[in-house]
């Protein structure tokens, strides 16, 4: 029973960066490595990570810029800098083979560590993880693609980018949104979220991050080649009702892998707040035995 109730941790990976993580299951199970997405934390993990401990060793890290992990003043907030510092995590505690599980911001730090250790990834779950220009949804994604036409510092940009960031209820409509019943997400994971992305020097980081997102979609190429090449099993969880990554996105993973299940969830961008039990059966039905 021990195993299965997470464990706090933080621990000094590069210098001045601490990451605060998660840790569940036994060491000597199958590694999942958790990645959550903007604007949460590894807290979105709660109430999955006791649902697989039993059957994985989990390491959930809340990622530079978000929850508690700590970053000195000229950590530059990149996407290459997020995969940097959670790889020298994995080295730091030996992790040597894992399975990811991506979301959101998540997905193109979990397909840089892909590129970088082609050979440690045991297989991905992608919940609304996008890796396809097709899913990236203009409803959201529109205002950004006009930004990267720009530079970072735009004044037009940032002077309409900072209202929306420090507005909460831009953090609480990404939970509400598509979701038939509002009722059944729990307030304290986007409070937390909130309180959490209004500290000093947040609005900075995300703009940051908001600008450098364009990058990614650069790599998106590279993603794909991986899972053609990598031949690793895939299970798509979708949030089917999600206005930041489409459907169109959790179909486009049928091109490039063969062993893949895709599973849609009436629902919207955090999956898990409506349909973590039946997530975490199809994790485990997927990749406990692998």
């Amino acid at each position: 029973m021990s195993n299965i109730i997470a464990r706090f941790h933080k621990i000094q990976v590069q210098d001045g960066v601490k990451v605060w993580y998660r840790e569940a299951g036994a060491a000597g199970n199958p590694t999942i490595l958790l990645l959550h997405g903007f604007p949460t934390s590894s807290n979105m993990f709660r109430n999955l990570i006791p649902l697989l401990a039993g059957q994985f060793h989990i390491i959930a890290p809340d990622l530079p810029g978000f929850g508690f992990t700590e970053t000195p003043e000229n950590y530059k907030f990149s996407f290459d800098s997020l995969c940097e510092s959670i790889g020298y995590l994995l080295d730091t505690l030996s992790i040597e083979k894992f399975a990811m599980y991506i979301f959101d911001y998540g997905s193109p730090v979990g397909f840089r560590l892909a590129l970088k250790f082609p050979s440690r990834i045991t297989g991905i779950v992608t919940q609304n993880g996008n890796a396809y220009e097709e899913g990236l949804d203009d409803r959201f994604w529109g205002p950004l693609k006009e930004y990267w036409k720009s530079y970072q510092s735009d004044p037009v940009f940032v002077k309409s980018l900072i209202p929306y960031l420090e507005d909460p209820a831009n953090v609480i409509c990404q939970y509400h949104d598509g979701v038939p019943a509002i009722e059944s997400v729990h307030p304290a994971a986007y409070t937390l979220d909130i309180a959490l992305i209004q500290r000093t020097g947040q609005t900075d980081i995300q703009l940051r991050l908001f600008f450098d997102y364009q990058n990614n979609i650069k790599l998106y190429p590279a993603f794909q080649k991986f899972l053609r090449d990598s031949k690793i099993p895939v299970l798509v969880a979708w949030g089917a009702n999600d206005t930041i990554f489409s459907v169109a996105g959790a179909e486009a993973y049928r091109k490039d892998v063969d062993n893949l299940k895709v599973v849609y969830y009436d629902t919207g961008h955090f999956a898990l707040e409506t349909h973590v039990v039946a997530i975490a059966e199809e994790i485990i039905s997927m990749f406990a035995e692998n």
